[in-house]
């Protein structure tokens, strides 16, 4: 393995340690809200890249690709939300594009729906 490869190997590898690290010093029930939500976004892509992001949770497709998919916690209002970058269609009959989402808790049909969300914001 060259160099080069080794350095973003270890970069990513990284990132994704900042990201669990981030998501594992929130307080309960964020941390585990968050785990689960960090594991179905990396099943719906498994080749997204994850990474701190103003501070939090975002995901590419490349380590330097924008950022598409993002979770964050504020206080105790946790949010998902899909960047700009996104690809996802109006909400029909108007000019809205859907882009965040409140979470207080986690099921498992709020966890499929973030794998749609996920999956058609890659594609």
């Amino acid at each position: 393995m060259s160099t080069t490869t080794t350095g973003k190997t270890d970069k990513a590898t990284q990132d994704l340690q900042d990201v669990v690290a981030k998501i594992t010093g929130w307080p309960e029930p964020y941390a585990t809200i968050g785990t689960r939500l960090h594991e179905t976004i990396l099943a719906a892509g498994p080749k997204l890249k994850p990474r701190i992001w103003y501070g939090m949770p975002g995901y590419a497709t490349s380590r330097t690709a924008p950022v598409v998919v993002f979770f964050r916690l504020d206080g105790d209002t946790m949010s998902l939300g899909l960047s700009e970058k996104a690809t996802v269609a109006r909400e029909p009959g108007t000019t809205l594009h859907p882009s965040a989402w409140f979470l207080s808790e986690i099921d498992d049909a709020t966890l499929a729906k973030v794998g749609e969300l996920v999956r058609t914001a890659f594609s």
